[in-house]
């Protein structure tokens, strides 16, 4: 029997991990068995009228112009949508690149926007500052309650945008309820998945429309370059988002969306080793006499506990404490040994910041504390490190508080 026989060649019928490492994959003639790598901005045509043909998209498929379409970036798009379950998606230079297409893309002067108040600095600047610029208002709700979803929708909303679990407070909105709420008023639901990951958390089953990712984060994983990506249906992504990506240029390199592929070969398990650590940190810190929260989606003392359990396979990688002011924080954070003190998350190495001052700085202090930003709060983004020396680390780092 032929190996073009087999019918495991439709990667659909693989595993995860398996799309993860084979997903997407196109091999030029020479059969490199490690993706190739399309360092080139344009592409020569055979004939005239190919050219002609491309430029009226009559040849699927094809490139003309490395700024909306080259090989290797298609290879992240197609290994993303399959692990996704998605039918198409579009590669960005950032994740905050792709949020900013995602949203600007579905709306017109005139159109409104609800959106969840919690929700990362950058995110909220495009919600809240820079749709209104064009004509595009927008109301901000607890997204803790579908309800206040619902009393915030106009006639003229054309989109509602959440991230869950949240950053950095890990709240939870509840996707299939608030997307039925935004299709009951004619509106699309945007999801940024980023803190979930794609593993434990599926927003286009759930009823999403798009869902949004920065890739610099557990897609590459090791601190090595920049991305995001939006995935969606084809109509979607292969309409408005691809053609604002195609005339604003928010364009991933080839080189980066070549790492990106390597780092999906290793995302399963470290995402995994990440979570089952994440798990015995939230643990392990749970009752500390100088921790007043351990916020984490799967453990019990989480508020929205069994949300977390009905949407979120897992708890995935990040936890917040509260250890009561901001001198408490710097103190500790100072005091590590192992973690790093960084902005960044999903990374190998573990990552503490204090959002107050950092991701979330340019917000009022008013809204800070609006959205559980409060001065003792801190992010840990787990690394893959021995839990035990995190743990030790950290309870380091207590005692000298």
């Amino acid at each position: 029997m032929s190996r073009d026989k087999n019918p495991l060649l439709d990667p659909k019928r693989h595993g995860p991990a398996t799309q993860m490492v084979h997903g997407g994959g196109k091999r030029s003639p020479f059969n490199e068995t490690s993706e190739a790598i399309f360092l080139n901005s344009g592409y020569s045509y055979p004939s005239s009228e190919h050219a002609e043909l491309l430029f009226q998209n009559k040849l699927p498929g094809a490139h003309n112009y490395s700024r909306f379409a080259n090989p290797t970036v298609d290879m992240f798009q197609d290994r993303m949508a399959l692990i996704e379950g998605a039918e198409a998606g579009r590669a960005f230079a950032s994740g905050m690149a792709a949020v900013t297409n995602a949203v600007m893309s579905q709306v017109r002067a005139g159109d409104h926007i609800v959106a969840a108040q919690a929700l990362f600095g950058g995110c909220r600047y495009v919600v809240e500052d820079y749709a209104p610029r064009f004509g595009v208002e927008s109301t901000l709700v607890d997204g803790r309650d579908p309800e206040n979803f619902a009393r915030a929708m106009r006639p003229n909303t054309k989109l509602v945008f959440i991230e869950t679990p949240t950053n950095p407070t890990l709240e939870l909105v509840d996707i299939k309820a608030v997307a039925d709420i935004a299709h009951a008023h004619g509106a699309k639901l945007i999801v940024d998945n980023v803190f979930s990951t794609a593993l434990y958390q599926k927003p286009l089953q759930l009823g999403a429309d798009l869902v949004t990712y920065s890739a610099t984060k557990h897609i590459d994983g090791q601190g090595r370059v920049l991305g995001g990506i939006v995935l969606g249906s084809k109509a979607l992504i292969e309409g408005d988002i691809h053609t604002f990506l195609r005339q604003t240029g928010a364009t991933l390199s080839a080189f980066n969306a070549w790492v990106l592929l390597k780092g999906l070969e290793t995302y399963e398990l470290r995402i995994r080793q990440m979570t089952d650590s994440a798990e015995k940190v939230a643990a392990a810190l749970a009752g500390h006499p100088k921790v007043n929260r351990v916020i984490y989606p799967h453990h019990p003392s989480h508020p929205q506990y069994e949300l977390a359990k009905r949407q979120m396979l897992r708890g995935s990688t990040l936890l917040s404490i509260d250890v009561g002011s901001q001198e408490a924080a710097f103190t500790l954070s100072d005091s590590l040994a192992v973690i790093l003190i960084s902005n960044n998350l999903g990374d190998a190495k573990s990552l503490i910041t204090h959002p107050r001052t950092t991701t979330h700085a340019r917000l009022t202090e008013d809204v800070r504390l609006e959205t559980g930003v409060t001065p003792g709060l801190l992010r840990l983004s787990v690394g893959l490190e021995s839990p035990d020396d995190l743990i030790a680390d950290l309870l380091y780092g207590l005692d000298q508080v």
